[in-house]
């Protein structure tokens, strides 16, 4: 929760909140603590009460909407079937992307040479750190 933050911030956040609630903060932190526990007691009670009613063991992460379809509706020959076309659409999104890389490292190579070649044949011509780099554009 506070990893941002290091410890002279923190340090300050609480002298902040001293000087805010004064001697009535033990009492802030107190109440704070409260209802975080009777907030975290409500939602296991919700996943008690649901799991009871619906007669399968749910977690709270299950309670997602796209988790519940997969968990509790679909069976497994269900999902691979509405997955069959978005995989095979991915996998030719791959092959079309690995084609674009490889041209470009073709590319690349050529213009390489190109430029070696040139420095190698006229001196002044083009200076060594002018070299075309891809990955810099």
């Amino acid at each position: 929760m506070f990893e941002n933050l290091n410890w002279w911030e923190i340090g300050a956040l609480l002298m902040l909140a001293l000087l805010i609630f004064g001697e009535r903060l033990p009492k802030v932190i107190g109440d704070g603590l409260r209802m975080l526990r009777g907030l975290r007691a409500m939602a296991q009670n919700a996943t008690t009460d649901l799991n009871r009613e619906l007669g399968t063991d749910l977690q709270l992460q299950d309670l997602h909407p796209k988790a519940f379809i997969r968990k509790h509706l679909l069976s497994e020959e269900d999902e691979a079937a509405i997955r069959q076309p978005l995989q095979s659409l991915m996998n030719d999104v791959k092959q079309d992307l690995n084609g674009v890389r490889s041209d470009l490292s073709e590319v690349a190579e050529a213009a390489d040479i190109k430029n070696n070649r040139s420095t190698s044949s006229s001196s002044t011509a083009v200076a060594p750190t002018q070299r075309f780099d891809l990955d810099a554009t």
